[in-house]
């Protein structure tokens, strides 16, 4: 009999706990006799770093019937019950009670290449059905390290929303902007809980895979929609970026402000898109992926020093022709040269306070990303990565608060719902923002293909297109998107409708609805009445009237607008 190995990191409070096998004569098999014995067995080798607290074995079969987890010093055939210490980061832990099996041919599951596997992936492994090839295609060992991974999930979060956020405050007062932001923040990172929760016990790391288990056909298909339609409004305000700033850019290199078509926003977005983002977009690979999301974090820190900096530069009151120009038609003229508007609001109620909180909440949506980051994430648990999520949240946080304060403090009621764009009412030129400008255009437009990739994908799936790639398919669906979202972009008359919208329907299915959905759906061993079910029950309520209170707003302050912009037409 060779010598058998067993992991040198074994947990030692179950160091008395022995495994057997069923031959002619019982042997452990992760023993201490070396007692030679009459059966020849070949070794079987564990992964090194194999946590022994909560796992369950299973052996392959032979006549004899095999104690799972059974407990036993060599020479003794007394089995007691394996101890086994409970999942400290989940509230719902398998039972320590175990008798003996058959097993007829099964082999371990628990396999030898999943070096990264700790306690708290254990429920990946626990469809017995599924072969090694799944668990090798899924749960592939990771690579990045925790200042990596909360580096690339601030990436994810910050978008073109940090640009929304001080009309949100203008429109919401400083006090009440506080509350919202920190009650979204916290919502969003109890929808991370609830999410990395489920892909536990679901046994999936990818979000539409976990809404098929949970409710099949419609489930994959809510959250592959609300995915979509994520990605197609950032996509959307990407380009509403290009559309206001590009033109600005040009004239200041230009030295003029002719309104002529090369300085005209609409024109620009269908050349920029047909010159440079569709020939990116048909690319088969994006090897720039990675540098373009560290630029564009970059770049959006690089605007905040430049807000912050210019609150002390430009004077309150504004000029009289600053405002004529900027005052929002939807909002209630003010007396720009009256000392009153410098003094900050705490409290704010209009007809435009209904876009907060999907401003808020389209700035935080970061949750399909969540799950692909915690598969890469080295010696990765469920708590590591809420650590991850914690840490990116609250950096996020700060930048935003920070922008929207400074922001809104420059410019109070004649902010716009792009911060940058309000800038060029006060400099023509100005090199600082400038730099800010042309920067934000690189990383947005180098973006947008980066964001069109996996909404090709998306509809590729739900076309039910063969797995073969097809160029004339490829391209078709690529051009389709770019048309749609180019007509979106020229014909709806502001960003904050696409913040708006997309905030109050798809970032509310992904932070709100569909995490305690899934949680609810899929997370078996807690009952209803249990207090982790109970506020997940309580979040998908909340996620609910969200999504239909901000929804209904917004839908009537579009009718109240396009009614008053006829009887404006009519009078004239």
């Amino acid at each position: 009999m060779n010598k058998y190995d067993y992991p040198p990191d074994m947990n030692t409070e179950s160091n008395n706990s022995r495994e057997y096998i069923g031959y002619p004569t019982k042997v452990p098999i992760n023993g201490l006799s070396k007692a030679p014995v009459n059966t020849k067995m070949n070794q079987y080798d564990y992964p090194p770093d194999m946590n022994t607290d909560s796992y369950s074995r299973e052996y392959i079969s032979y006549p004899t019937k095999v104690p799972i987890n059974g407990m036993s010093k060599a020479g003794n055939t007394k089995m007691r019950p394996f101890n086994i210490a409970p999942d400290v980061d989940s509230s719902s832990s398998n039972s320590n009670e175990y008798g003996y099996q058959d097993c007829p041919t099964k082999v371990p599951l628990n396999g030898m290449q999943y070096t990264d596997v700790d306690a708290e992936s254990q429920n990946f492994l626990s469809d017995h059905q599924l072969g090694k090839k799944k668990y090798e295609a899924e749960y592939s060992p990771g690579s990045a390290s925790f200042g990596m991974s909360v580096f690339n999930l601030g990436n994810a979060i910050m978008g073109s929303g940090i640009l929304g956020l001080s009309y949100a405050m203008a429109n919401t007062g400083i006090a009440m902007f506080v509350i919202l932001l920190v009650a979204v923040a916290i919502f969003s990172l109890y929808s991370v809980h609830l999410l990395l929760k489920t892909a536990n016990e679901g046994g999936s790391l990818v979000y539409e895979q976990l809404g098929y288990k949970a409710f099949g056909i419609p489930g994959k298909l809510a959250a592959s929609c609300s995915i979509t339609m994520q990605n197609f409004g950032a996509m959307a305000s990407y380009l509403y970026i290009v559309k206001y700033e590009l033109p600005i850019v040009i004239k200041a290199f230009l030295d003029s402000n002719d309104n002529s078509w090369y300085t005209n926003g609409d024109y620009l977005v269908l050349i920029v898109t047909l010159f440079i983002i569709l020939p990116l977009s048909l690319l088969k690979n994006l090897g720039y992926l990675g540098y373009t999301s560290g630029f564009s974090l970059l770049c959006m820190v690089f605007f905040l020093i430049v807000v912050i900096y210019k609150k002390f530069q430009i004077p309150c009151p504004l000029p009289e022709n600053f405002i004529n120009i900027t005052v929002n038609v939807s909002q209630p003229q003010v007396n720009s040269t009256d000392e009153e508007c410098c003094k900050p609001k705490y409290f704010v109620f209009n007809s435009q306070t209904v876009y907060a909180v999907p401003i808020l909440t389209f700035a935080f949506v970061c949750h399909p990303a969540i799950l692909p980051m915690y598969e890469e994430l080295k010696d990765r648990s469920r708590k590591k990565m809420q650590n991850v999520a914690n840490v990116s949240f609250l950096g996020m946080f700060v930048m935003y608060l920070l922008a929207a304060l400074f922001g809104y403090l420059t410019f109070n009621e004649a902010v716009e719902p792009e911060l940058l764009h309000t800038y060029s009412k006060v400099y023509n030129f100005d090199v600082v923002l400038l730099i800010v400008r042309f920067a934000v255009l690189t990383a947005v437009t180098l973006t947008v293909p980066v964001v069109l990739f996996p909404i090709r994908t998306s509809v590729n799936q739900l076309l039910g297109a063969s797995k073969d790639f097809s160029w004339p398919r490829h391209i078709c669906i690529t051009v389709a998107l770019l048309v749609c979202v180019n007509i979106l972009v020229i014909f709806v008359p502001t960003i904050r409708d696409i913040f708006g919208f997309i905030g109050a329907s798809a970032a509310a299915m992904l932070i709100f609805i569909l995490p305690s959905a899934f949680y609810i759906k899929l997370v078996k061993k807690e009952s209803m009445k249990s207090l982790q079910k109970i506020g997940a029950t309580l979040f998908l309520i909340l996620g609910f009237m969200v999504m239909i209170g901000s929804m209904a707003l917004i839908i009537m302050d579009w009718i109240h607008n396009a009614g008053s912009s006829g009887e404006h037409a009519d009078g004239h």
